[in-house]
């Protein structure tokens, strides 16, 4: 079976109901966590918002209810996907990335960060954000909290600022693989868990023998897809990708060359 697609996020999705696991979205996890297998499905919406809408209803068909966090970028700013999303139940909060836009201007980036967070507000009553790993930047979208307080935002919650993950465990599929920690940047948790998964049945594997972790955050992006050319475009893409920015990490030409192709694509 072909992994990242729908088909197989619903196998996951199936295992974890199977198991006892009850899903919460990102604020009623901070708000009233369950005390029981608790797992909260993430979703940033980096871009492809057609397929976050996918990913959407194969939960509600399901029963369950996920957080998306959308961008301002018009790559994941789609007012119908948002609007439809919101209409299934789902949580939707601000994929913010404002100090890095601002190119670490902190004044500028929490006008912007204000202002975008305003926006989202009249989909939904957004109560939690997250930042964007923005990996060309050398500014951590996080730092914007330094000086600053959620709770002035009316904000209740931030993935990486509000969870223990010491005593949540964290998976993220980030690099288009679930062991792709090693092309991540800022998509990075400190964790006591010994566990590492390579493909989706092998998590699958994992919850039905019953040594899969009691609560847990789930992060899949938008990359899911049951399209065959989508699916060997992204795979074909991210390989490419990741290798790009492994060796631009100790090469400046081969990063001036990444952040260029990088800044063309959300300007497209």
């Amino acid at each position: 079976m072909r992994d990242f697609t729908l088909k197989a996020y619903k196998t996951l999705l199936l295992a974890l109901q199977q198991s006892g696991y009850q899903f919460q979205t990102f604020e009623e996890f901070i708000t009233t966590p369950h005390e029981g297998k608790t797992v909260v499905m993430r979703h940033d919406v980096d871009e492809l918002a057609w397929n976050a809408l996918a990913i959407a209803h194969v939960e509600k068909a399901l029963g369950i209810k996920a957080t998306y966090f959308f961008r301002i970028v018009k790559q994941s700013n789609v007012p119908e996907v948002i609007k439809e999303i919101v209409e299934m139940g789902h949580e939707v909060g601000y994929h913010y990335e404002d100090l890095a836009s601002a190119k670490g201007d902190e004044v500028m980036a929490m006008e912007t960060f204000r202002s975008n967070l305003s926006y989202f507000r009249t989909y939904f009553p957004v109560r939690s954000v997250c930042m964007h790993g923005s990996s060309t930047s050398q500014y951590d979208n996080r730092l914007l909290w330094k000086n600053h307080s959620l709770a002035d935002f009316g904000l209740i919650g931030e993935p990486y600022l509000s969870i223990d993950f010491n005593q949540i465990y964290y998976l993220t599929d980030t690099g288009y693989a679930w062991d792709g920690g090693r092309f991540a940047t800022r998509d990075i948790v400190e964790s006591p868990f010994q566990l590492a998964f390579h493909s989706t049945p092998e998590i699958v594997e994992s919850i039905n023998a019953g040594t899969f972790p009691e609560k847990a955050m789930i992060l899949a992006h938008t990359l899911w897809t049951d399209s065959l050319t989508q699916w060997y475009w992204l795979h074909t893409r991210e390989y490419l990708r990741n290798r790009l920015k492994l060796l631009a990490r100790d090469n400046k030409i081969v990063a001036n060359i990444y952040n260029r192709l990088v800044a063309a694509y959300w300007k497209s």
